[in-house]
């Protein structure tokens, strides 16, 4: 049942789950019928990351394939540092999973038996991908979750508010401080509760040139960090290669899954580049192949998706999504390839969870995007995002049912003091500008540094809460990548190009650390480096 505002209580017994997207919503409805509140900042289905996802769910369901293969691409492609276990025990848990979402009224695609389909995509050794009419697994994963949230009577829905600030008490949750969304003149919404669930995605959108929704600013992260949550691994932020570039914010994504089946990369000269840059060519590890069209593009020789050959006429009905994108932009992907450019896609970072999903905060989980599991080390293989979504949603149900949860104590005081007035325009595009140019997909020492200057700063002096908390995980990111001098998965940096055997190690960070980068950094000379385009 959906409510208003006004009819929040403003204390509660109820789980609060904040977030609509499939972590969010997969544990409302696994929590079923225990009583949940699910707090959400768009409509519900709207505004999530996971909505937008076209590869699909990886899952070890077709003949011969199992779970320890799966586990096993994920640990090669995760740069050292994935948890081998947590890996494991999530390939293992893939086939329920992706059974209850069936249960849920999703419509994955079959074969001609009536056996799922499997598709493959980038460093997976088997076709294990399972899709929702070639291209909208996301939408239509979001669409049958959000009718049967809808049709669970424990479940009570609050749209239009976004969380700013976690309350605590002697390192336990006591609530939290919502506001409803874009009324940045109205008064905090206090909310006691001794049970909160974080399921508010990623921070894609801190970058000037990415694949997710406004709404993906980091605000969980930066909420959990400021109650004193740790971070784990927030250097690392995966780069979709193929974002379409056609002048859209976010722009739109050429799925993966158009490699899969033989689409080719290409540059202005209609070379295949990265056939001298990894033996899988198109299908190597995404931060390979975002460094490689990142390079054609830095040469001025562009860099294009080719899909003429492999698809032709078939694009409209194999890929209607990404055809619908492209036809709106004036391209006719069966004719023409498609211009592209890496972009902000997916965090391998977050809030750090335990295998059941509990942060270090006693009362506070955390689920998707929002929270760093070990499963992806320091790069993402292609469609493990949704599945490691709902395993811990699953997870973080089961460890909650399992729990006397105290009752909520005294209305909790304000901890951020409001501030009225938008997010000032120029505060939030310099930071986004100052992100892809200096925390991007290619880093180095002085440009970091410069980041997280300019980020402590900001977040010291905002006065908006939003622009503070977009500033916070854009510090957390900014200052591990400093920190980490070397370059791993998603992390690479041009000043130290190679791996350390060294610091083959997780980053598990806070906030009062990053600040203290920061403070290291403020009496350094200012270095001569390109400030950030900002068109």
């Amino acid at each position: 049942m959906t409510n208003t505002i006004n009819d929040l209580t403003r204390s509660t017994d109820d789980v609060v789950i904040v977030g609509g997207g499939l972590a969010g919503l997969f544990c409302a409805l696994k929590l079923a019928p225990r009583p949940v509140t699910l707090i959400s900042a768009a409509p519900l289905g709207q505004g999530a990351s996971s909505a937008w996802a076209q590869g699909g769910i990886a899952a070890a369901v077709a003949e011969g394939d199992t779970p320890e293969a799966h586990a096993a691409d994920t640990i090669a492609v995760g740069g050292g540092l994935v948890d081998e276990a947590v890996a494991l025990g999530i390939a293992r848990e893939a086939a329920p999973r992706i059974h209850d979402l069936l249960a849920y009224g999703v419509p994955f695609d079959r074969d001609l038996e009536g056996k799922l389909a499997v598709g493959r995509e980038a460093a997976h050794s088997a076709r294990r991908i399972v899709h929702v009419r070639g291209d909208g697994a996301g939408a239509a994963i979001i669409a049958a979750l959000s009718e049967a949230v809808r049709r669970t009577p424990s479940i009570r829905i609050i749209e239009g508010l976004i969380a700013e600030s976690l309350l605590t008490e002697n390192g336990a949750v006591t609530g939290l401080q919502l506001r409803e969304a874009g009324n940045y003149a109205a008064r905090p919404v206090l909310l006691a509760s001794r049970a909160v669930v974080l399921a508010t995605g990623g921070l894609g959108h801190l970058y000037a040139v990415t694949t997710n929704p406004m709404e993906a600013g980091g605000s969980g992260l930066a909420i959990a960090a400021r109650a004193g949550a740790v971070i784990a691994d927030p250097e690392f932020v995966q780069f979709h290669p193929t974002a379409i570039m056609v002048g859209r914010d976010p722009a739109p994504l050429a799925t993966e899954a158009l490699r899969g089946e033989g689409a080719t990369l290409i540059n202005g000269h209609g070379e295949r580049f990265m056939l001298a840059r990894h033996p899988l060519a198109e299908l190597a590890p995404r931060d390979i192949v975002a460094r490689g069209v990142f390079a054609e593009i830095a040469a001025g020789r562009g860099a294009f998706l080719d899909a003429r050959e492999a698809l032709g006429a078939r694009f409209a009905e194999k890929f209607p999504a990404v055809h619908a994108s492209c036809i709106a932009a004036g391209i006719d992907p069966a004719r023409q390839a498609i211009p592209i450019a890496p972009a902000a896609h997916y965090h391998m970072g977050g809030i750090a969870v335990d295998a059941r999903g509990r942060s270090s905060i006693d009362g506070l989980w955390a689920g998707g995007e929002v929270s760093s599991t070990g499963a992806h080390g320091a790069n993402r293989l292609a469609s493990n995002s949704l599945l490691e979504a709902v395993v811990y949603a699953a997870r973080i149900a089961d460890d909650i049912a399992g729990r006397t949860v105290p009752s909520p104590a005294r209305l909790p005081d304000a901890v951020v003091t409001p501030h009225g007035g938008a997010p000032d325009a120029a505060d939030v595009k310099r930071l986004r500008a100052m992100m892809s140019t200096h925390v991007g997909v290619i880093r180095d020492d002085d440009g970091l540094a410069e980041a997280v200057r300019h980020f402590a700063v900001l977040e010291r002096e905002a006065g908006n809460i939003a622009v503070r908390n977009m500033a916070m995980s854009a510090l957390l990111v900014a200052a591990s990548a400093w920190t980490r001098r070397e370059s791993r998965g998603a992390h690479f940096r041009s000043d130290h190009p190679a791996d350390n055997a060294a610091l083959a190690q997780r980053t598990m960070t806070t906030l009062a650390a990053a600040r203290e980068v920061a403070e290291s950094l403020s009496e350094r000379p200012l270095p001569r480096i390109a400030q950030p385009m900002i068109a």
